[in-house]
């Protein structure tokens, strides 16, 4: 499924080795991408899901998110799904 990314809007952005890494996007899937090195602009994790990478919270149950790919064209394509056990 591709759409238009709108999580460009996100104060949560950064570089890393030339990809842009967008929301609470997890280091698994940041070390992913740096291993495959794929041709896109960088990742993003849309929201504040629960669970995800600062927004870790005792007693309060983690959420599924996807991570996504964003293209060069700035569609996005799911790189990766983090669901929580």
């Amino acid at each position: 499924t591709r759409k238009e990314s709108s999580a460009a809007s996100d104060v949560y952005k950064r570089q890393v080795d030339g990809y842009v890494v967008e929301g609470h996007v997890p280091a698994a899937s940041i070390k992913k991408m740096l291993q495959q090195r794929p041709d896109i602009r960088g990742l993003a994790a849309p929201g504040m899901p629960m669970g995800s990478p600062g927004m870790e919270t005792a007693g309060v149950k983690a959420e599924a998110f996807d991570v996504l790919a964003i293209a060069e064209d700035g569609t996005t394509t799911v790189f990766d799904q983090i669901r929580p056990d």
